[in-house]
């Protein structure tokens, strides 16, 4: 008898580590909520906390190098000039990162001023980081501290009618992060990214073995997006608002993943686990920890 509970509880153990494997928690721009978003020590505690996957975006600098920045100009909100002046909301995109050298790009903070909607983000002097720095530093403290390895949700960031000003064409873009991503020999644990499907569709036929994620902010029809987009991404990935059990039910029968953003309350996580969604993407993973504990 004693053997048979202890099996049933071993049984059950294993099934639990099985489907909290299974979970994809996203750190959403490492662990924004915690640190400064898209910077290595950002990065470095989202795995900390419990993030599975780290979701990046990148834009294009001047001199062609991938940066890790959501937008491809200074935010006002929590970006420092050279000199230490805040930057305005009038004059941010005119620090436009496209049309400077990435020398320049890494001599403004991002990380010391406090962000208005962070305001517990731990406030320490950052930059924005190559997309390949980031990696080779994250891969270097998986491999001292004996960590699972993460994937990476490395998300193009072009804005609409960008190109030329903002950003390069989509298949340029593409092209210089797969070339970082391949150098290093990423591709299994690296998922593409885009809210813009000219990225995806490229990137799907010169890639076709790359993981990839169309990300979705309006609501809109799933299969006229999936039409629109050519072929099935390996994630759907909404706006948390817009996803509710139909949706999520269009998603598996189609064979998609769906992980929506950005998920910031154990309820929230607790209802859409409950509706069965794959992962979710938040700026505080170790809310999985407290939803544990409730449970």
């Amino acid at each position: 008898m004693k053997k048979h509970l202890l099996f049933l509880i071993f049984c059950s153990i294993s099934l639990t580590a099985l489907a909290q494997k299974k979970f994809d928690v996203q750190g959403h721009r490492g662990a924004r909520g915690i640190m400064p978003e898209n910077t290595i020590p950002g990065m470095i505690k989202g795995l900390e906390l419990g993030a599975t996957t780290l979701e990046m975006e990148i834009v294009i600098s001047k001199d062609r190098q991938a940066v890790v920045s959501q937008e491809p100009y200074f935010n006002f909100e929590f970006s420092l000039t050279p000199d230490g002046k805040p930057i305005t909301l009038k004059d941010q995109k005119k620090y436009n990162i496209y049309q400077m050298n990435y020398e320049e790009v890494k001599k403004f903070d991002v990380g010391s001023k406090i962000h208005p909607r962070f305001p517990g983000q731990q406030k320490i002097a950052a930059y924005k980081p190559l997309l390949g720095e980031l990696l080779d530093s994250v891969e270097n403290y998986v491999k001292q501290k004996k960590l699972p390895k993460p994937d990476y949700n490395i998300e193009t960031k072009l804005i609409r009618n960008g190109d030329g000003e903002f950003q390069p064409s989509p298949e340029e873009f593409v092209d210089i992060i797969m070339g970082i991503v391949k150098e290093r020999k990423l591709e299994k644990r690296v998922i593409i990214q885009s809210f813009d499907m000219r990225s995806l569709k490229y990137l799907h036929q010169k890639y076709p073995k790359m993981r990839t994620s169309l990300g979705i902010d309006e609501k809109e029809d799933f299969e006229n997006n999936i039409k629109e987009l050519g072929f099935k991404p390996t994630i759907y990935s909404p706006y948390s608002v817009l996803v509710g059990k139909n949706l999520v039910d269009k998603c598996h029968a189609a064979g998609v993943k769906i992980i929506p953003w950005t998920v910031n309350s154990v309820a929230d996580i607790e209802y859409l686990m409950n509706l069965g969604v794959d992962g979710i993407v938040t700026d505080y993973p170790n809310l999985m920890g407290q939803l544990n504990r409730n449970n």
